[in-house]
This record gives C-alpha cells, sequence and structure tokens, in this order.
C-alpha cells in the first residue's frame, strides 16, 4: 500500500491542472519529523477555509458511507478541493467509515477509486471488511470509531495495512507513549472538539433509543438530552440535567506532552461545523504548533504561509466550556451537566437592574450586538443580544429574567466574529528571484521555500539603461507580480554588468 509519506500530488484524472504547472513543485527530502495539523470539512467551503487557514490536511465526506451523513459532498467538490490543497502539499482525507451491509460492500469500493481517481491521499475506514475488497493504491487510515484504544489493537492494525490509526480519545499520554514504543504506524489524536459520553466508537445508545445509529452515520446525540439520576429505590437523586453531556477536548496546553509522546497528527474535530469556526480553530492551533516545532527545530507537513486578518481565539466560537478529559488521567470532571449549548465567557455580575437596563461590575466590556446569556432561577440557560452599552450599564432587548447577583456570560462576541466573517485568509509559497545577464539575454531563476528551482531564458538585446534606478524600479515591479499563482515573491535580485533597459514583454515573458 501507498506511504503516507508526502510526494508529488498524484495526477487527478478527469479534471485539468493549471498551466502555470506549479503542481510539479517537488517536496525535498529532509531527516527532521513532519507534523501535520489535520482540520475538518463539512463542506466546500469549510475545507478551502481550513487550507488558507494554515491546515496541512483536511478530512471530508463523500456522497455516502461517513460518519456524519448530514455531511456528505459531491465528487466534483472533493475534487476542487484537492486542487486546491495539492500546491501546498496539503493532502485531503475522505471518510469512508460508517459499518457496512454486506449490499454495500461494493458501492463502497466503486466509491473508493472514484476517490482515487480524484486525487484524493487517502481513506479514512472502519469497516475492515473492506479489506477484502479490491481497494485502490490509498493509504487507510483506521478510524476512531474502530475503538483504537490498546496496543495490542493499534499492532494489529499496523500488521494488516494501516498506515495510520487515530487513537481513542479516551487515552492518557502514559498509555499513548506506551503505544508509541511498541509500533511504528502513524498516530492521530484528537486534540480539539466534541466529546461523547461512550467510548470512542462504542456508542449504541442513539440506535437503542431511536434506531439512529452512530456507527451508521446518524446519531441522533441522546447525550445531549436532559435525564434524571435515580437510586435502587426510585428515589430521584438528581432532575432534569444535562447528565451525560461533556465539555469540548481542548489539548492546548499539552501539544509538546503529545509531540514527545509521539503523535505526529493532530486532529480538529468538527464536521458539522461552519468555515467560520474552522478558520478561527485552525488560525488557532497552526500558531500553537508553529512555535512549538520551531522550537525543536520540526516542520510542518505542508508548505505556504497563511495570513488572516484577526487574532485567533477559541473561546470565541462554539464550545460547550473545555476539558483535557483524560490525557491527563481521570482527575478532573469533564461533564457539561447545567446545557449542552454555548456559555461563553464570564463578562461579569449584576448590581443594579431598571425597567430596561442593568450595571455590571467591574470593567464592561460587552458591546452593542453581542449575545448575552445566563442561568435563571430553574437553572435554565437564557439569552438576549445588546442593543445599547452606556460604561457599565447595559441595555438588553429583554429583561426578562434578569436579577441582582446574575452571572452574565457573552456567548456571541459581535465585535471578534464580525472580524472572523470579514476575514478572507490566504495562503501562498514564498519564492526568491534572480535575475542573471546571460550572453544571449537573461535569465531568471526561481527558487521557492522548498528548494524548488526553475529557470526561464530570453533571447534579447543587451541595451544600457539610460535610467538605471527607473529601469531596477521596473525590473521589481513587473517580477513581482504573481497574479493568481499560490505563490508570493520575497526577494529579487538581480546580477548584470551594469543596468539594462528590459521591456516590459521581455519581464512578463520570463515571469
Amino acid at each position: 500500500m501507498a506511504e503516507l509519506g508526502l510526494g508529488a500530488p498524484r495526477p487527478v484524472a478527469g479534471y485539468s491542472l493549471p498551466a502555470t504547472g506549479y503542481f510539479h513543485r517537488s517536496l525535498p527530502t529532509v531527516t527532521v519529523p513532519r507534523v501535520e495539523l489535520l482540520a475538518p470539512a463539512r463542506d466546500l467551503a469549510a475545507g478551502l477555509a481550513a487550507i488558507d487557514a494554515g491546515a496541512d490536511a483536511v478530512y471530508i465526506g463523500a456522497t455516502r458511507f461517513g460518519a456524519r451523513a448530514s455531511a456528505g459532498n459531491s465528487l466534483d467538490d472533493i475534487a476542487a478541493l484537492v486542487q486546491h490543497a495539492h500546491p501546498f502539499w496539503a493532502r485531503v482525507y475522505v471518510t469512508i467509515n460508517t459499518l457496512l451491509r454486506d449490499d454495500e460492500l461494493e458501492p463502497a469500493r466503486q466509491l473508493a477509486w472514484q476517490l482515487h481517481d480524484i486525487g484524493v491521499d487517502g481513506l479514512i475506514i472502519q469497516d475492515v471488511g473492506l479489506l477484502e475488497c479490491e481497494l485502490p493504491p490509498l493509504p487507510l487510515i483506521a478510524s476512531t470509531q474502530m475503538h483504537n484504544h490498546t496496543l495490542e489493537r493499534v499492532a494489529f492494525l499496523e500488521q494488516v495495512g494501516f498506515q495510520r490509526v487515530i487513537l481513542a480519545r479516551e487515552l492518557s499520554l502514559e498509555q499513548i507513549r506506551h503505544i508509541r514504543k511498541h509500533t511504528r504506524i502513524e498516530l492521530e489524536f484528537f486534540v480539539h472538539g466534541a466529546l461523547c459520553v461512550c467510548y470512542s466508537g462504542q456508542c449504541a445508545m442513539s440506535y437503542a433509543i431511536g434506531g439512529r445509529s452512530g456507527n451508521r452515520g446518524e446519531c441522533a446525540q441522546p447525550c445531549r438530552r436532559r435525564y434524571s439520576l435515580l437510586d435502587a429505590d426510585g428515589n430521584i437523586l438528581v432532575r432534569d440535567r444535562y447528565l451525560l453531556s461533556l465539555r469540548d477536548l481542548n489539548l492546548t496546553p499539552l501539544l509538546d506532552d503529545l509531540l514527545d509522546a509521539g503523535i505526529t497528527a493532530f486532529k480538529i474535530e468538527g464536521r458539522l461545523k461552519d468555515s467560520a469556526y474552522v478558520t478561527n480553530v485552525v488560525s488557532h492551533y497552526r500558531r500553537e504548533l508553529d512555535r512549538r516545532l520551531a522550537a525543536r527545530g520540526w516542520r510542518k507537513s505542508s508548505t505556504g504561509e497563511s495570513k488572516i486578518g484577526f487574532e485567533p481565539d477559541v473561546a470565541k466560537t462554539f464550545n460547550r466550556g473545555y476539558t483535557t478529559y483524560f490525557a491527563r488521567g481521570r482527575s478532573e470532571s469533564p461533564g457539561a451537566v447545567d446545557t449542552p449549548k454555548m456559555v461563553g465567557e464570564l463578562v461579569g455580575r449584576v448590581v443594579a437592574v431598571d425597567r430596561t437596563s442593568f450595571e455590571l461590575d467591574g470593567d464592561c466590556a460587552v458591546r452593542p450586538g453581542d449575545g448575552l446569556c445566563f442561568f435563571d432561577d430553574s437553572n435554565e440557560l437564557c439569552g438576549t443580544p445588546v442593543n445599547a452599552v452606556h460604561g457599565r450599564r447595559v441595555v438588553p432587548n429583554r429583561m426578562d429574567g434578569i436579577r441582582v447577583g446574575r452571572m452574565i456570560y457573552r456567548n456571541h462576541d459581535h465585535e471578534f466574529l464580525t472580524r472572523l466573517a470579514k476575514s478572507r485568509g490566504w495562503r501562498r509559497i514564498a519564492v526568491c528571484l534572480r535575475l542573471e545577464e546571460t550572453p544571449e539575454g537573461f535569465r531568471l531563476v526561481v527558487t521557492d521555500e522548498d528548494g524548488n528551482r526553475a529557470t526561464a531564458s530570453e533571447a534579447a538585446g543587451r541595451v544600457s539603461a539610460e535610467r538605471p534606478e527607473m529601469a531596477m524600479e521596473n525590473v521589481r515591479r513587473q517580477l513581482t507580480r504573481t497574479g493568481g499563482t499560490p505563490f508570493v515573491v520575497t526577494d529579487v535580485r538581480v546580477q548584470w554588468n551594469e543596468p539594462r533597459f528590459l521591456p516590459l514583454a521581455v519581464l512578463n515573458r520570463l515571469r
């Protein structure tokens, strides 16, 4: 089977490559470890946003057989995502990770070949019955739905041909280190996003209650509903709480520990999340991982630098509060039993109220357009938008339930989300240009950040420039125009015997 190691993107059958030829760049052979940041893609828009924000890879569902049945995508959209990702050496993995009926094995096999033909980089699967099928030469990734929680299971998957396993979220750092010590297979681990109250891939609750199986991509999320807790005698100990709802995972503080433990693919959960969420979370982890990789002399697995127009903050987009779950052991409670919704950040306590407004203690950071929430006397989460703010006094759209002493939270930061929505992240590969004089005319040498080099020559008369400074400025201005390519020129060097006049047509042809 194919290796997951990066190489030149495979040809995309049925889809034309850009005439610029930049798909034919080669990634240099390096000995330093390469680490992957893997992002979810609900749809093409989210996938493009993830790549532009700096993801090294994305995972996405196809038309059928994905563990998120409502997040399927056409082959044309997946092909478009591949076309966008591959110039940056970013990969696209596709999920075929439901349990399959016998009559679905052949359609799943055909889908795998169709995905191969449009250039995807790997398949995430759960049903090992697919191993009995004639699959295309694509890397196989063992889905977390396979409950990869022991050394024995991971070693078995390595022996039968998987190139990577997605480890169970329930593992501790010590358990991950143990698995890494005794296997060579690539290890992927979730570092951010929603958590299931049941063991990874082992939940039958949705199917038992309503006939919708999570292993068929149809989980109804019964763990986000209210329950009451009774003792053996039927006495109600806790009434109508979200007893099975967990907080969301955030392993930002443990990224170094996970690198030390042998994780090489850091995965963000969220194939039902929108593009704004993906952009914010990917940007956050790109920054955090890059700092740690630079300190070690390691590299990310893709290329190109992303620019964003906002400061990422994972507290500002949807979350149920954060936990490190079991990575540090089971000393903390991961529950979010008050609500499965986003509560957000505490902004203050109500110290005074009147008919139309209330006053908060401390410095008030609330702004018009924000969304505020609070727990009422029945411990129900209530909310209201903000109409106006005057110092510490807030004028909400509704005053119902707001009392002195009430703790107020912000779960919609209007200013941040507006900046996020307006942000047009872009990603470019740095190139250096060197213009040289030759006996026949001129030569342009281009070297990208991965060490790839291209040369173009042009026969032209060598005419001395009457205005040397203007001639040099024209050269720099014309050569740095990269148009719609994924490149940005970071340096232009000119080597000639004396300043020359070069017609714009010559410079454009060289470029």
